[in-house]
């Protein structure tokens, strides 16, 4: 979906950060004034150790900022992040001595303070280390997985290569890679990554495949029309990486909505180009409330669930679920699961009505549509309830609760390379064009402008802002 280490990763990764380092100052004063043995234990009764409790916290805001520590914890290895948690307890420190001394504040138990150090100190260190090992686990197992492919087979791109496999806990999957020479196409470039294309089919393997990082690792004034690729690569919402010499300014290639980045990719150098949002501790938070969100509609929906289901059931005849294969981020195929609101022949059905889709583009919608399930159906879908079921691909992390809708493949055909980007972003249950007003009057440009503008301008508050609406889309039953 993010600006690189801003805003909200001050805001989940801060607070637990913080929270951590008030309480261990809580702890070492409680330790040192009731837990040490004779005459090491107890406290005098000045200074005031709230105010202490308070410059000690904003020393260690400060210091959590000028030294760096949210990174990315795909990108860098678990000792980067000990030694910035050093480092900020240290600046820290003397930020807090410093302040000490500016406000004349004497008598502060020395003591106390090193017990404080060594409880920061540890807490940071389990609480970033306890999170670096389940994401690593978790990409060991195969899932959050980023998919890499490089142009280049030289040495950039073996620098890659050997990078991405020293670094495997970081959930990179190299696909192979493309050079502007035809003939290497097959050729072995190290270790069993092969050429698997060359330059002229880039757009080609990019349109039909999962590609999530794209990577130039070779200097752009060999790659003819290298600009041409850099644009596709905008439009589709893949995300791109330069290793220097920094040519984009050979080719005065100026990107239409990616941000420039400079970035450490395991090591190595790179400039990034990203459509998408890129701060990830906003990212890590709407993961997190997808899950617990998923969670608690899903409780609450259990009724409605018997509901519906036996509905269904008393109306029409077949299953009370529908599944239908959809597209997800950057184009991966799932089942996405409904309510079945249609006749069990509906797919069928549909190469009869096609001359008579009142929507533009590759979209697919009739106003009356005879394949609805009387009363039931017409209900389910004005409500949008019948995307309920969907909650269970949120849980399976196929969807997120606000994001793009799912399309189907056969639309994703039809799409011209802008429409494609919207694919660069995790589909969600509600968006922008179900709140809109008279959706279904849209045209298909509109809504395909209206996803994009979500991914644009992609907040936390826009996901909490979208999801009010939505309820109150159910409510007044503004679908169709």
């Amino acid at each position: 979906m993010l600006r690189e280490h801003s805003s909200l990763t001050l805001d989940l990764q801060k607070t637990l950060d913080i929270s951590i380092t008030g309480f261990s100052f809580i702890a070492a004063y409680f330790i040192k004034r009731h837990l040490l043995p004779g005459s090491l234990s107890g406290l005098s009764i000045g200074p005031n150790y709230y105010i202490i409790l308070l410059l000690i916290i904003i020393s260690w805001h400060i210091s959590f900022k000028w030294m760096g520590m949210y990174l990315s914890y795909r990108n860098k290895s678990f000792w980067e992040f000990f030694f910035i948690i050093l480092k900020s307890c240290f600046l820290g420190m003397v930020l807090l001595t410093t302040g000490l001394y500016l406000m004349h504040i004497q008598g502060v138990s020395r003591l106390l303070l090193v017990l404080f150090m060594v409880l920061c100190i540890s807490g940071l260190t389990l609480s970033k280390f306890i999170v670096y090992r389940t994401l690593r686990k978790i990409r060991s197992q195969g899932y959050n997985t980023r998919n890499l492919l490089i142009v280049g087979s030289k040495a950039r791109a073996i620098d890659i290569i050997r990078a991405v496999e020293s670094h495997q806990d970081s959930g990179y999957l190299i696909l192979g890679c493309f050079d502007v020479d035809g003939e290497l196409v097959g050729k072995t470039v190290i270790n069993g990554h092969k050429v698997i294309g060359s330059i002229g089919g880039l757009e080609a393997f990019l349109v039909n495949n999962v590609v999530d990082e794209l990577i130039f690792a070779m200097p752009l004034k060999e790659i003819m029309y290298a600009d041409k690729y850099l644009a596709i690569a905008e439009n589709l919402g893949v995300k791109v990486r330069i290793i220097p010499d920094w040519q984009v300014n050979f080719l005065m290639y100026r990107p239409g909505v990616a941000r420039i980045a400079f970035e450490d990719f395991l090591g190595i150098y790179t400039m990034s180009l990203q459509t998408t949002p890129q701060n990830e501790g906003k990212l890590f938070v709407k993961i997190l409330l997808d899950y617990l969100g998923g969670v608690v509609f899903l409780i609450l929906s259990l009724p409605l669930f018997a509901v519906i289901a036996s509905a269904i059931k008393l109306i029409s005849k077949g299953p009370v679920f529908y599944t239908q294969e959809r597209l997800g981020l950057n184009g991966r195929t799932f089942e996405v699961y409904k309510f079945r609101t249609m006749v069990n022949n509906a797919d069928e059905l549909r190469k009869e009505l096609q001359d008579y889709n009142e929507a533009d583009g590759p979209a697919f919608k009739i106003k009356k549509d005879p394949r609805v399930i009387p009363w039931v159906g017409t209900f389910l879908r004005k409500t949008s309830l019948d995307e309920l079921p969907q909650l269970f691909n949120v849980l399976r992390g196929e969807m997120s609760i606000v994001g793009p809708r799912p399309p189907i493949p056969a639309e994703v055909e039809e799409y011209s390379m802008w429409q494609r980007r919207r694919l660069s972003m995790k589909p969600g249950l509600t968006c922008l064009w179900q709140i809109a007003p008279s959706r279904n009057d849209l045209t298909f440009d509109q809504w395909m402008k209206m996803d994009l503008e979500y991914i644009d301008n992609w907040s936390l508050f826009l996901d909490f802002k979208l999801l009010v609406l939505t309820f109150k889309a159910v409510l007044t039953g503004a679908g169709r």
